[in-house]
């Protein structure tokens, strides 16, 4: 473990291959992933804490039906050019910027049976290399000073094994997350645990560090999914995974400085659009009467 701690996290993996059904009819033909807080795609969001953490090869676990994704991360000149002929370089000169072609950055594999997070996660194995990764969940946008992988893979480089994005949860909402099983007591920012338990009743809950969808992973867990059974939801869960293999690599939360905003919810992504427009000062002169009372 100490000698995995030591080498860079160079591959983040992002699971989109998801449904998104709580914003249907949206998401009819447009996938979750791209819809924007403001005029940003959440997946924009994704690949720019990737890049601030040092990340250099992206995989996304994508699904036949959603070719936009690749469309949007994919370099394209004509629009560019078009742009250009319009005289608006400015917003040519940032599509270049954000395009992921350059070099050995960008991967899509396909998830053709959506059979959970787990089964994704591994379809992005012959891209990750047998090294330590980092998983970052795009409908969970985290937002701060410094990105949450960014602090995680800081963390990893002193403690190895797997390390998961932890954050205290209410126990009327504790069902709803993977929860840490503490090993000891907690620390400020790193607790070491024995497990993982995926979505138990609060009564059941073993502390109430709820999982969110940030992932520092030993290659390890590669082999476990391979041979995973179906757990809740009769899906292949990399929580049960993370605890089948925390005995042999060690397991440890990391609760990070940003704030998270459930964006695979529509009460979460008004939240995160209500944040980064006062963050842009979009509502410090005049508030509408629908955002007063929101707000």
């Amino acid at each position: 473990m100490a000698d995995m701690a030591t080498k860079r996290i160079r591959t983040a993996v992002f699971p989109v291959a998801g449904l998104g059904t709580r914003f249907l009819p949206a998401t009819k033909s447009t996938p979750k992933e791209l819809l924007p807080v403001l005029d940003t795609p959440l997946i924009q969001f994704a690949i720019d804490e990737a890049r601030a953490a040092g990340i250099d090869r992206m995989v996304f676990v994508s699904h036949p039906d959603k070719g936009s994704i690749e469309d949007y991360v994919r370099h394209d000149p004509e629009l560019c050019a078009h742009l250009r002929a319009a005289g608006k370089h400015d917003f040519a000169d940032k599509l270049d910027t954000l395009s992921l072609d350059e070099g050995d950055r960008a991967h899509f594999v396909m998830q053709t049976e959506r059979l959970g997070l787990g089964h994704a996660v591994l379809q992005a194995r012959p891209y990750v290399q047998e090294e330590a990764f980092a998983v970052i969940l795009p409908d969970d946008l985290i937002l701060g000073e410094k990105g949450c992988i960014g602090e995680m893979i800081e963390a990893h480089a002193r403690c190895g094994g797997h390390l998961v994005a932890t954050m205290e949860v209410d126990a009327d909402r504790i069902s709803k997350y993977g929860v840490l099983v503490p090993r000891g007591g907690q620390g400020e920012r790193l607790t070491h645990a024995t497990g993982m338990v995926e979505k138990p009743k609060a009564s059941e809950a073993p502390s109430n560090l709820g999982v969110v969808g940030r992932y520092v992973l030993d290659s390890a867990i590669f082999d476990q999914l391979a041979v995973q059974q179906s757990g809740h939801g009769n899906e292949i869960q990399l929580t049960d995974a993370i605890a089948a293999t925390t005995g042999a690599v060690g397991l440890a939360g990391y609760r990070f400085s940003g704030i998270r905003f459930d964006c695979g919810s529509q009460e979460g992504m008004l939240q995160a659009t209500l944040h980064v427009a006062n963050m842009r000062g979009l509502m410090a002169e005049r508030r509408t009467p629908a955002l007063a009372l929101v707000g």
